[in-house]
């Protein structure tokens, strides 16, 4: 099964140009850790996280107001393609301990994120799935 099959479509995106204090509300707002930040044409150049926030501006005193999110982003984020099978983004994520991957078309404009949650939610629904065909096709003794 190809990532494209599976990735968040609804991604949160910044420029890095905004502020911190405007994508930290929107975080807030959406319910969201991480927001992709994107240049002019669409293409992933960064992420920016919850923990980035704080190690990067608040616990190094920065003012969140005219801090820009281009410093505190971690830059040029690892990417998949839509059509990456889910066990080499895994791999990619286990390699770099990373836990979301922007997806991007071919163009290499964003069009997902995956995260470690999306793929485990799926392994979840397979294995129960399966659990349900052992236990149906599991014989069990008359009852007598």
């Amino acid at each position: 099964m190809s990532v494209g099959r599976i990735c968040l479509r609804d991604v949160d995106i910044a420029e890095g140009g905004e502020s911190v204090l405007e994508v930290a509300r929107r975080m807030r707002d959406r319910l969201v850790g991480t927001i992709v930040v994107v240049d002019g044409e669409g293409r992933p150049v960064g992420l920016v996280t919850d923990r980035d926030l704080t190690v990067r501006v608040l616990a190094d005193g920065k003012d969140p107001r005219t801090t820009r999110v281009e410093a505190a982003m971690t830059r040029e984020p690892k990417v998949v393609s839509e059509e990456t099978p889910i066990e080499a983004a895994l791999a990619r994520m286990r390699a770099g301990a990373f836990r979301r991957l922007p997806v991007v078309n071919r163009d290499g404009k964003l069009v997902g994120i995956l995260s470690l949650d999306d793929v485990l939610a799926l392994l979840a629904e397979e294995f129960g799935q399966i659990g349900a065909l052992l236990e149906r096709e599991t014989p069990h003794p008359a009852a007598g």
